[in-house]
């Protein structure tokens, strides 16, 4: 067999392959006799029908066997050969086949990107130290008495600290909200909608503060002007006005900190329920720990390494993140036109997205074939099986799900690459950097 390689571009190559016509005819022969061996025709018993006869009524369907079994041998030991990291599916074009001749053909392929490692071990890594104190606990637990809290009707003025149930419509410049920014029909129009009014400005800037003192059956005109960075740009800015009814004043009654309120959480008393709270708020701690060291470790790697990508994995990983991103913008109400408009954004955002993630994932995948880290197969039964209880899903249904959409190995690759951070982890220096308090 000959084989000669061509460079297209960094992670494209082009594969001219050659297999001589001895051994094209030889497997014609084989093809032959295994087609023969099962044949079966009017007039003859399985296996009996004569040689030419089999090579005459089947010659199209050992054709296509033939050239089908040795493209993808001589396609596998081609790359076997030339030592290629090829991703994805080739593009083979047949250039030369038949009886009596030589099989020609070529194979485009993208490969992994040609780069070297930085140095992976021994990683400076600077984190805020961080402990639970006990101002973290009190706020913690008067969360969970908020959560707990009953809203009492008053007959009085709003003041700080009540809510406030109102309908409302909105305009800007004098039309509906709706028609300047389609995808905030909640400022449009809103109908038994609940504001806190706290400091806190939770809504709108300056639109709570003007309904201080409103009482039920009031109704007002709140007028502002939206923030330069308002989420909606079409009103960053721009001048709103607001017709509020007040339904409803409420105040809001919080429950004492007692043994009653920790037995309605599932805790056997206020010091286990303070217990539980703690070990919360240190898992929470300990996971922003655990995002921030690994955020470290990526950026200094990828940092140290200049290498192109194979533009099919590439598109691909484009193509995945543009789909997140138009989802996640329908569900929040933006329309399909908006979506539309800004498509030039979201495919620019999302290349570049990808192009990190296909990074990311090969220097992983590099990391793990050079330190021999793998995934047993128990590990990835007990990931599946976690995985299908999570999704309420027969473990089987969900194995044949997986198999359907090559998921396994996306789940294989997901176990390597969770070794892969705890091995640059346990090799790294970590450093707790303690703040330093603010001078006057």
């Amino acid at each position: 067999m000959n084989v000669t390689v061509e460079n297209l571009a960094p992670c494209r190559k082009l594969l001219r392959v050659e297999v001589d016509s001895q051994a094209v005819e030889s497997e014609f022969e084989k093809m032959t006799s295994e087609v023969q061996h099962h044949a079966a025709l009017p007039g003859f018993r399985t296996g009996k029908v004569p040689r030419s006869m089999v090579e005459k009524v089947y010659a199209q369907k050992i054709a296509d066997e033939v050239k089908r079994k040795m493209i993808g041998d001589a396609y596998r030991q081609a790359i076997q050969e030339q030592k290629l990291d090829v991703v994805g599916y080739p593009d083979i074009e047949e250039i030369q086949f038949g009886r009596g001749q030589a099989l020609q053909f070529a194979a485009t392929v993208e490969t992994a990107p040609d780069f070297t490692l930085p140095e992976y071990k021994g990683l400076q890594i600077k984190v805020a130290a961080a402990a639970v104190t006990e101002d973290d606990m009190a706020r913690a637990m008067e969360i969970l008495r908020a959560q707990r809290a009953t809203y009492l009707d008053v007959d009085r003025p709003a003041k700080s600290g009540d809510f406030v149930v109102v309908n409302y419509t909105g305009t800007c410049e004098g039309k509906p909200i709706s028609e300047i920014a389609p995808s905030a029909q909640g400022l449009a129009e809103r109908k038994n909608f609940w504001l806190s009014l706290d400091e806190k400005e939770t809504f709108i800037p300056g639109f709570t503060q003007q309904l201080m003192e409103v009482k039920s059956g009031d109704r007002r005109t709140v007028a502002l002007t939206f923030p330069q960075d308002f989420a909606q740009s079409e009103l960053a800015g721009k001048e709103g006005r607001f017709e509020v009814e007040v339904l409803q004043v409420k105040d809001r009654v919080l429950p004492e900190l007692n043994e009653e309120l920790a037995k309605a959480y599932g805790a056997e008393n206020l010091e286990k329920l303070r217990e539980g709270v703690r070990r919360d708020l240190e898992a929470e701690l300990r996971a922003k720990r655990n995002s921030e060291i690994r955020k470290q470790i990526l950026r200094q790697l990828l940092d140290g390494i200049t290498c192109d990508l194979p533009e099919s994995v590439v598109n691909a990983e484009t193509r995945n993140v543009v789909f997140d991103l138009v989802r996640q913008n329908r569900e929040r109400g933006v329309t399909k036109e908006i979506i539309e408009e800004q498509k030039e954004q979201i495919y620019s955002f999302a290349n570049n997205n990808a192009k990190e993630r296909v990074k990311v994932a090969f220097l992983l995948s590099k990391i793990a074939e050079k330190e021999n880290i793998r995934a047993s197969r128990e590990e990835i039964g007990r990931y599946i099986t976690l995985l299908a209880q999570q999704y309420q899903i027969p473990v089987a249904k969900f194995v044949r799900q997986l198999e359907e959409r090559n998921g396994i190995a996306e789940i294989q690759e997901r176990i390597i690459n969770e070794k892969v951070f705890d091995f640059l982890e346990l090799n790294a220096v970590i450093e707790e950097v303690h703040s330093t308090p603010a001078t006057a």
